[in-house]
C-alpha cells in the first residue's frame, strides 16, 4: 500500500470520526436530537466501510466513541451511539449475509433488544435518571414495542442508504465504475 492510499485512508477516517462528533456534539445544543443524532452518526460509518474496509470502520468507531463520550454533553446520547448505534452499520454487513431471513430479523430485533436493556439500566443506574415505575410495566412494554418499530425502520434506512450509495453517489459524483 502506498502512502498516499494510506494517508487517504487516514484523512477519511479523520472526516467521518469529526462529522460523527459534531453530531453527537449537537445532542447537547438539540436536545430532542438524542436519538436521531447517533443514528446519523452510525450512518457515516456506511462510507468509511465502503470506501476503506470493515476494520477501519471499527478504528473510527472506537475513536468515534471515546471522543464522543469525552466530548458531548449529552452522555445518553453518547451511550446510545457506543452501545449501539456506531457499530450496528458496521455489523449489519455481517448479519445481511444470513440467507434465512426471519432469523436475520430475529436476530437483528435480539441484539437490539439486548441494547435497549443495557441502555435503561445504565441510564437508572449510572446516571441516575428516573425511571418509568410510576407508570406500571405498561409503559416499558409500550416504550420497548415503539423502540423497536423505531429500529426496523432504522435498519430499512440503513439498507437504501447503504444501496444509494454504492450504486448512485459512488457512480455519479465519485465517478466509479458501478459495483455489485
Amino acid at each position: 500500500m502506498t502512502a498516499k492510499k494510506t494517508s487517504e485512508r487516514v484523512a477519511l477516517g479523520g472526516i467521518v470520526a469529526a462529522l460523527c462528533v459534531v453530531m453527537m456534539f449537537l445532542t447537547g445544543v438539540l436536545p430532542a436530537l438524542y436519538i436521531a443524532a447517533p443514528m446519523c452518526a452510525g450512518m457515516l460509518m456506511l462510507i468509511l466501510v465502503e470506501e476503506v474496509s470493515v476494520a477501519w470502520g471499527w478504528l473510527t468507531y472506537l475513536a468515534t466513541s471515546l471522543l464522543a463520550m469525552i466530548v458531548t454533553f449529552d452522555k445518553e446520547a453518547a451511550l446510545m451511539f457506543i452501545l449501539f448505534f456506531g457499530y450496528y452499520p458496521i455489523l449489519r454487513m455481517y448479519l445481511t449475509r444470513i440467507g434465512i431471513k426471519p432469523l436475520r430479523v430475529v436476530l437483528k430485533l435480539l441484539l437490539f433488544n439486548v441494547f435497549l436493556v443495557i441502555d435503561y439500566w445504565m441510564t437508572v443506574t449510572v446516571f441516575g435518571l428516573p425511571t418509568f415505575d410510576d407508570y406500571g410495566n405498561a409503559m416499558l412494554i409500550g416504550m420497548a414495542a415503539a423502540a423497536n418499530a423505531l429500529f426496523l425502520f432504522y435498519d430499512t434506512l440503513l439498507s437504501r442508504m447503504h444501496w444509494f450509495y454504492k450504486h448512485v453517489f459512488a457512480v455519479r459524483v465519485l465517478g466509479k465504475k458501478r459495483r455489485s
